[in-house]
């Protein structure tokens, strides 16, 4: 095994049957996500899918069941990984068991929390909130990604979603539908402002709200006008009469700082420092890649103050 600076570790909780095994599995097979790294699966729960052996061994991983919450031990997981010598680990855990006691438990050295994936069955997500609701939302409150599966298009995902929100701000929230497509949930009462006013006014604090939207849903902007302060950058791919229009963004640390924005059709000088408060009519569009996008068509234009917050802040609807 060669050095590695730290060892992944994925958790994957929630109710029994809801997903977690074949969420597993696709991760597994996923090229994006599996280069033959040697795999530890810890399962802490028998379900209907079950791990098969020929499978394990294609993707180079090995499977300990823990069928009592009192084999999982801290003195257990250090001989696990003595034993196997894994690249990383997959926790498929029972949310029985609380998310506290597992976060009592000392990882063995090298191993790093990455993502904790909680995940709910929309058909039964109701019946539990009302029923179950510690149960059910003790997994949710740490989780890095919360995905509700088997949805259908009359279930109430943005009621839902605010539900969730309110455990965790800062989780992603995803809901997968029946026809294997996802979406976020964010209805337009959802927004931080009025995505049905003459002039949309885009604050400070949330230009990574409305970023973010545009780039999920530039169909709900599409023909409508917003208003937001941001500068009017260059761009070496634009010609005369185009800028990008945006701000500096944070986008995980200090050291990852890019501009978030979007191409504008305007007057305005592009410059690297100056601020504008930039009204503009949103056209949704395809760029050379063929993703949907939004162009904005410059309205009026006034200089500005620099927002109070150097960095944009993606925060969470």
């Amino acid at each position: 095994m060669s050095e590695q600076e730290f060892i992944p570790v994925y958790m994957l909780t929630g109710f029994l049957e809801s997903g977690k095994t074949t969420m597993i599995k696709s991760m597994l097979s996923d090229p994006d996500f599996s280069a033959g790294q040697r795999t530890l699966i810890l399962c802490c729960e028998d379900g209907e899918n079950e791990y098969e052996p020929e499978e394990l061994q294609k993707y180079n991983a090995k499977m300990v069941m823990f069928d009592e919450q009192s084999d999982m031990t801290s003195l257990k997981l250090k001989e696990l990984n003595r034993s196997y010598r894994p690249e990383r680990v997959i926790i498929e855990y029972n949310s029985i068991w609380t998310i506290e006691f597992i976060s009592r438990l000392r990882l063995p050295p090298l191993w790093e929390w990455v993502q904790v994936i909680t995940l709910a069955d929309a058909t039964t997500f109701e019946n539990y909130m009302t029923n179950m609701r510690n149960i059910l939302t003790d997994p949710m409150k740490e989780a890095d990604l919360i995905l509700v599966n088997r949805c259908q298009p009359e279930f109430r995902k943005s009621y839902w979603r605010k539900q969730m929100r309110a455990m965790n701000p800062s989780a992603t929230i995803l809901f997968e539908n029946m026809d294997g497509s996802s979406e976020d949930g964010v209805s337009d009462e959802d927004l931080p402002y009025n995505v049905n006013a003459p002039v949309i006014d885009i604050s400070d604090e949330h230009f990574g709200v409305f970023y973010l939207d545009s780039m999920e849903h530039p169909e709900r902007y599409d023909g409508k006008v917003i208003r937001a302060v941001g500068q009017p950058f260059p761009h070496a791919r634009l010609s005369k009469g185009f800028y990008y229009f945006g701000r500096y963004a944070m986008t995980c640390c200090a050291n990852d700082i890019q501009k978030a924005g979007w191409i504008c059709k305007g007057k305005q000088s592009p410059s690297a420092s100056a601020f504008i408060r930039l009204t503009a009519k949103c056209e949704k569009a395809t760029d050379p890649d063929g993703r949907t996008t939004l162009i904005l068509h410059e309205t009026s234009a006034e200089p500005a103050q620099a927002p109070k917050d150097k960095y944009v802040s993606f925060m969470n609807i």
